[in-house]
């Protein structure tokens, strides 16, 4: 191997080309002649991956430098957050509305909880798949495919007459999201490189994510005491639209058709779409069906049996879905291992805190979604900051900060939690610790999860830590639920108060563990990419 320059954290390998018209060339682009070959252009090649030991192996790798370099456009960054920004609100929206759909169209709790599952299902269940769709069919086709099909289903459940065509439609806007997102983080991954860039792009998507819940929460409750649950969806149609139009005007990409060496996996797609979502269907219905049910180990069996034909499909086909040398990456697996532990921290301590300050404080919706507003505008504060903390003190040693307070907010809420507590006395202190290591613990887990992604697997990178995150929410849920509901005997503020005490502090030992499995994170150092010489045609 060529001797070559060890890449530092805080540089920023600028690959993007823009067009003359100003729009941002995507992975899609075909170039005209003469023009500048995308980094997707570029045949893949044999990269070589070696685990440096010692503290600097956890650094970020730099990107090779391509021929040319421009900036890319300020309405990229803003347009991928906006589009994280609504798949989160869509969700705490729909959440706080679920009464009055109830209420509306005669639905008991068990098809009010279909409402919401329902989603979380498709999305789980898509994730991977939409990622790498993205890579083969073009990042910017399927994030349109995504978006439109998000309005569309959107539409529908504004006009559901009943609650069976509220569940589809919520089960189609989770397909629609799944691509959505998949697409977006991918396209964040080819648009911003390697280094600063990079963490800063994260970074904002970290901020979009704590700020979706809480502002969720809040327009959910206005717009459903003002106009009626209706509009709560009418929202989404409009926001998808317009993101659709802005992809049109700011990503420019045409898509070749796929050559015939690289066919669809269409078995290993349909076996791991299958296998994850029977996996999240049993997850979602444990705490109601209980874990050892026939209706769980049903399911979830089934889902494991199907993961387990997925993985034999991939070792045999022709172009598989997940290359097994891909999760072959220890980098890879333990990145994606720690952003699930991470989320099933942090998404079912949104969902606790805020049954807390209604259930026991006796805050109305809008008041419990309200009381997370401090932890949300640390967040946004913090989040900039991820980047300089990383190039300061490596991303090992950021990621394990992150973790510890994680573990130590979640720890110190759980203890401060009183049945005749208020606000200021139980919740606040520590929620202001919490917003500190959210974006911490989610710009670093990402940066790991997709630092050894070549060009060509962005949309896979995208997929596996999507699917990761998604699933440790659902996972941390029904644990936490569960957990809280054993140690609740009666409806009393005391049995409740100690019920989310008890969640609070197995979502605790969930951070402590992947605080300890960080400090094992390693990234390879890639070798720099070959010259690249005259133009070179998209790989299909």
């Amino acid at each position: 191997m060529k001797a070559g320059r060890r890449a530092n954290s805080d540089a920023v390998a600028k690959t993007d080309v823009v067009p003359k018209s100003g729009a941002i060339a995507t992975p899609d682009v075909v170039p005209k002649s003469g023009a500048v070959a995308t980094p997707d252009e570029v045949p893949k090649s044999d990269r070589l991956r070696k685990s440096a030991p010692g503290p600097t192996a956890a650094r970020v790798p730099r990107a090779a430098p391509g021929p040319t370099a421009a900036p890319v456009p300020r309405g990229a960054l803003p347009l991928l957050a906006a589009t994280q920004l609504l798949l989160i609100l869509d969700t705490a929206i729909v959440n706080v509305a679920l009464p009055s759909m109830g209420e509306d169209l005669g639905a008991g709790s068990a098809d009010l909880s279909w409402v919401a599952n329902a989603y979380l299902i498709a999305f789980g269940g898509l994730l991977l798949l939409g990622g790498r769709a993205a890579d083969l069919l073009g990042h910017r086709r399927v994030f349109l495919a995504g978006l439109g099909l998000l309005a569309a289903a959107s539409a529908l459940g504004a006009l559901a007459p009943h609650a069976g065509v509220l569940v589809a439609a919520r089960a189609a806007q989770g397909v629609g999201a799944a691509f959505a997102a998949a697409a977006a983080f991918a396209l964040l991954l080819v648009l911003f490189p390697d280094g600063p860039a990079r963490h800063k792009a994260l970074a904002a998507f970290a901020a979009m994510g704590g700020l979706g819940g809480v502002l969720g929460t809040v327009l959910g409750g206005v717009l459903t005491d003002l106009l009626g649950w209706r509009s709560t969806f009418w929202l989404n149609v409009l926001a998808a639209l317009l993101l659709g139009v802005l992809v049109l005007r700011l990503l420019d990409g045409r898509a070749a058709p796929p050559e015939d060496g690289d066919r669809f996996d269409l078995a290993g797609a349909l076996a791991v779409t299958a296998g994850l979502a029977l996996v999240a269907y049993a997850l979602v219905g444990a705490a109601d069906q209980g874990w050892v049910s026939g209706h769980t180990v049903a399911a979830g069996g089934a889902g494991l049996v199907l993961l387990a034909v997925f993985a034999v499909v991939e070792t045999r086909a022709r172009r598989p879905l997940v290359p097994p040398e891909v999760l072959a990456r220890p980098a890879l697996r333990l990145a994606n291992i720690l952003s699930a532990l991470a989320q099933m921290t942090l998404f079912p301590m949104f969902f606790l805190v805020s049954l807390y300050l209604q259930s026991v404080i006796g805050y109305a919706p809008l008041g419990g979604g309200l009381g997370l507003l401090p932890l949300s505008v640390v967040v946004v504060a913090v989040a900039p900051q991820a980047g300089r903390l990383i190039f300061r003190f490596g991303l090992t040693r950021t990621m394990t900060l992150g973790f510890v307070l994680l573990c130590a907010g979640t720890v110190w809420l759980a203890l401060a939690l009183r049945s005749d507590g208020t606000f200021l006395t139980t919740v606040l202190a520590p929620s202001l610790l919490l917003g500190a290591a959210l974006p911490l613990v989610m710009v670093t887990t990402n940066v790991a999860a997709t630092a050894d992604a070549a060009p060509e697997e962005t949309g896979l990178a995208s997929g596996l830590v999507n699917t990761a995150q998604q699933f440790g929410s659902v996972l941390g849920l029904a644990v936490l639920v569960a957990v809280a509901t054993t140690r609740t005997e009666s409806a009393t503020a005391a049995a409740q108060t100690d019920g989310f005490r008890a969640a609070l502090l197995v979502g605790g030992a969930f951070a402590a563990v992947a605080a300890v499995a960080s400090l094992r994170l390693r990234l390879p150092t890639p070798s720099p990419a070959p010259p690249r010489q005259g133009r070179v045609t998209e790989p299909r």
